[in-house]
C-alpha cells in the first residue's frame, strides 16, 4: 500500500507545483513608476505609459531641459525599464543651411500634420525645423522612439504624433524658437 500513497503524494505534489507556478505566472511585475516628468521634462507619467510595458526598476538619462545654446547643441533622453530601453528622445541644433538626413526608407512614414518637414512611422517621429530669431537663427532636429510591442498596430503612428506634437511645441519654448 506505501506505492498508492507515494503516488498520491507525487501527484498531489505536481499539482500543488503547477498551481504555485501558475499563480506566479499571473503575478506579473506591475506597470514601473515613472517620475511625474521625463525627458527634458517635457513628458508627463501618463504620456509615457503606453510604452513602459511592465517591470521594475525604471532608469532615465535626460538633461534637465531642451534649452540649447551655440555651446550645448543636443540632448538625449533614455529610459530603460529592467534594463530595456523603452523610450529614446533626442534634440539637435545646427547652424543655419545646415541640413538633417533620415534613413527612413524601410518605415514608410506618414507626414506630420503639424510640421513641415516632419515624420511619423510606426516605431517614432521625427521634425526638422528652422528657428529665425531676431538675436539666433538655427536648425533644431527632434527625434523620438519607443518600444511599441504593447501598443496596439492602430493605436502606433497617433501615439507618436500626439507625444511629437508636444515635444515640438516644448522645445520651441525651450529654445526661444522664433524668437
Amino acid at each position: 500500500m506505501t506505492v498508492p500513497r507515494t503516488a498520491a503524494a507525487v501527484v498531489l505534489g505536481l499539482t500543488a507545483a503547477a498551481a504555485l507556478t501558475g499563480c506566479a505566472e499571473e503575478k506579473k511585475a506591475a506597470a514601473p513608476e515613472l517620475p511625474e516628468r521625463s525627458c527634458f521634462g517635457v513628458f508627463t507619467r501618463s504620456d509615457l505609459e503606453p510604452l513602459m510595458g511592465d517591470g521594475e526598476v525604471v532608469k532615465e538619462s535626460s538633461p534637465a531641459n531642451l534649452k540649447l545654446t551655440p555651446v550645448f547643441k543636443g540632448g538625449t533622453c533614455t529610459i530603460e525599464v529592467d534594463g530595456e530601453n523603452r523610450v529614446l528622445s533626442s534634440v539637435k541644433r545646427q547652424p543655419l543651411g545646415q541640413h538633417f538626413f533620415w534613413h527612413l526608407d524601410d518605415e514608410k512614414p506618414d507626414p506630420l500634420p503639424f510640421a513641415e518637414n516632419g515624420k511619423v512611422w510606426d516605431a517614432g517621429a521625427a521634425v526638422a525645423i528652422t528657428c529665425q530669431g531676431s538675436k539666433d537663427s538655427f536648425e533644431l532636429e527632434l527625434r523620438l522612439s519607443g518600444s511599441v510591442d504593447r501598443v496596439k498596430p492602430a493605436d502606433r503612428r497617433p501615439l507618436f504624433t500626439g507625444l511629437m506634437k508636444k515635444y515640438l511645441d516644448a522645445a520651441k519654448e525651450q529654445t526661444q524658437c522664433g524668437v
